[in-house]
């Protein structure tokens, strides 16, 4: 059986366009792939303690030595999902021009643990991993904002260069020309990027499911 981590990040349990364009990423690899198995950590709607990395990361010097033990354990917790998986699913949503606090508590509580030190040998190294991502606004090349995207660069930076990942981005734009009366003209172009989004997650869920099984055989 195929193992697949999905993590999420966005605070939004309905609404969110990284969930839903992960979920047809998701949907159309079981689709394809029955014998695969979703193990879920959702980052958004349960947050890793704030407190768990500086724990972690004083180790044996920690005043409390329950609390820096129970932070090492979840280290721990956190690397075992990582290396258990044969394909990650991260949705992370930019957050003010940055990655998500809650992710990078994530990573940076799961670089404490020794198998993924900066310079431990790369454990997931070549494991197909897919990276989602939605900007509310406009951050192409040429765009107002073009650089202000301070979140994808980073993760890709986490999953390709420290952990070795073959990482796919899937990413959707204008995801606020709908509630925003200033972006109504670009109403037609969000719709244009949010398909295209969706029918990305729905063809690299198809090669996941291909590529698993033939993993399996």
């Amino acid at each position: 059986m195929s193992t697949i981590l999905r993590v999420d990040a966005s605070i939004r349990p309905q609404g969110s366009v990284t969930r839903d364009v992960t979920t047809l990423l998701e949907d159309a690899l079981l689709e394809d792939h029955s014998g695969a198995a979703v193990v879920r950590r959702d980052l958004g709607m349960n947050p890793l303690s704030p407190s768990a990395w500086p724990a972690a990361v004083s180790a044996e010097h920690a005043p409390d030595a329950d609390r820096t033990i129970e932070a090492r354990g979840l280290a721990t917790e956190l690397a075992d999902e990582l290396i258990a998986a044969d394909a990650y699913l991260f949705a992370v949503p930019l957050y003010n021009w940055g990655v998500s606090q809650h992710v990078k508590n994530w990573v940076d509580l799961l670089l404490t643990e020794e198998r993924f030190a900066p310079r431990a040998e790369k454990l997931i190294a070549g494991r197909p991993a897919y990276l989602v991502t939605a900007r509310g606004g406009m951050y192409a090349p040429g765009s107002p904002r073009e650089g202000w995207d301070h979140s994808t660069p980073w993760l890709q930076r986490i999953f390709e260069d420290v952990w070795g990942l073959n990482l796919q981005v899937i990413e959707a734009e204008l995801t606020l020309a709908n509630v925003n009366p200033a972006m109504a003209g670009l109403r037609d172009l969000a719709a244009q990027k949010l398909d295209d989004a969706h029918q990305s997650a729905i063809g690299h869920g198809k090669s996941l499911a291909a590529l698993l099984r033939a993993q399996a055989a």
